[in-house]
């Protein structure tokens, strides 16, 4: 069979472990229905796969990496919140403005007001910003409904999103984000509703395709957690879960408990929650867009992973309160120089590890046969540069699935 396209004469960081970046020089990529049918050095190409109906794109220089993945994102929103950012400023804390009713809660208050299409609306340019930079799979989590009907609404505007722009969207329900006002000091009867009739009800209609929590002192205790993971298995459903960000609680041991595809944050993580994580092959997916904008200074431990074998993630993190980032190739540069990864760990942290963080690590992620012909053609001379440059976009081209993507997306 021949070939449908080639892309040739470019450097190929495929991500593949074992060489750094997994880099093929002078390679080229061969397409057939929209997966990869062949990867190598372009000076073996197989001529005799490519037939007269073959598109041949010369590159001539440039890089090639997989399709960006930003596995943790909360973009479906109503309203912002930069008169909080002015209270953090002046010396509040996180803490004591979601205790006084800001953070979540107010975010919720306009969610809750605005229609399915006000949330599209709002939300397509943050997305937008991000396919700009070439992402092509998003992970998009609800929480900002937190009652059946305006979960349900969120969900099913990320699922439009994923309809009407050219990318892969994976949807998350956190409904187990914070506690609505209206179950004020009644934190077990709002689980109740989480997993009696908003998980059900969630996976009944094909609207989430993973259930994550906020585990905290200002959100959920392990327990309530606990029962969420419990209602989420009884659905078919994984589990990811916001997990020692701000305290150490023991959230992470049991996100491994439940074989979570990951747990996120991390900052006060212990080392017996990173073996945890460790033995149950749960990602650590870094999220230093809220680190740096809450002015953390407890990095999340990453020799600790490190040491332990546990894959790190990157992603945005994009929400309306500590973390207003529409810019992946922002988190790369912030992963390396407040969490000090390595280019290379950042790279994979945004495209092998974030594939692994959403459960399509044999799907996308790494440039191998037989996966998906997702992958982004750079104007750079080096992987590195892509974590090295700040407020820079070097993209050339984003291919999707084996096509090519129009460059205003």
């Amino acid at each position: 069979m021949f070939f449908d396209t080639v892309w040739r004469n470019a450097d190929i960081a495929t991500m593949v472990p074992g060489r750094p970046f997994g880099a093929i020089e002078a390679g080229a990529i061969a397409v057939r229905d929209g997966r990869i049918a062949w990867i190598g050095p372009a000076a073996a190409l197989p001529a005799a796969q490519i037939g007269p109906q073959t598109v041949l794109h010369d590159l001539a220089g440039g890089w090639i990496t997989p399709g960006l993945v930003d596995c943790h994102t909360h973009l479906v929103f109503g309203g912002n919140r930069a008169h909080e950012f002015e209270l953090r400023l002046n010396g509040a804390s996180y803490e004591e403005i979601a205790r006084a009713g800001g953070g979540i809660r107010s975010t919720v208050a306009a969610t809750r007001a605005a229609s399915e299409d006000d949330l599209l609306h709002q939300s397509a340019p943050r997305l937008k910003a991000l396919l700009a930079e070439g992402v092509t799979t998003l992970e998009i989590k609800s929480g900002y409904g937190l009652s059946l009907a305006d979960e349900l609404k969120c969900l099913r505007v990320a699922r439009r999103l994923g309809q009407l722009y050219p990318l892969r969207i994976r949807t998350t329900l956190l409904a187990a984000h914070a506690l609505p006002p209206e179950y004020a000091g009644r934190a077990d009867a709002y689980i109740d509703l989480v997993c009696r009739q908003i998980i059900p009800a969630a996976a009944q209609q094909g609207l989430a395709d993973a259930v994550d929590a906020f585990c905290e002192g200002i959100a959920f205790s392990v327990a309530q957690t606990r029962r969420v993971f419990e209602a989420a298995r009884a659905h078919g459903l994984p589990v990811k879960l916001h997990a020692e960000q701000l305290s150490n609680l023991g959230g992470a041991r049991l996100a491994a408990e439940f074989g979570a595809l990951s747990a996120d944050h991390l900052e006060h993580l212990d080392e017996a929650g990173v073996a945890a994580m460790a033995q149950a092959g749960s990602v650590a997916v870094l999220l230093p867009g809220a680190f740096y904008a809450l002015r953390e200074t407890q990095a999340p431990p990453v020799a600790l992973f490190r040491q332990h074998g546990v894959p790190m993630a990157l992603s945005t993190d994009c929400n309306p309160g500590t973390s207003p980032v529409t810019s992946l190739l922002l988190m790369l540069n912030m992963g390396c120089t407040l969490f000090r990864l390595t280019p290379e760990e950042a790279l994979a942290g945004a495209t092998r590890e974030a594939a692994r963080a959403l459960g399509l690590g044999s799907e996308i992620g790494t440039l191998t046969v037989g996966k998906q012909a997702d992958f982004v053609v750079w104007d750079i001379d080096r992987p590195a540069a892509l974590a090295y440059r700040i407020g820079f976009n070097p993209r050339r081209q984003v291919v999707l699935a084996g096509q090519i993507l129009p460059a205003a997306t």
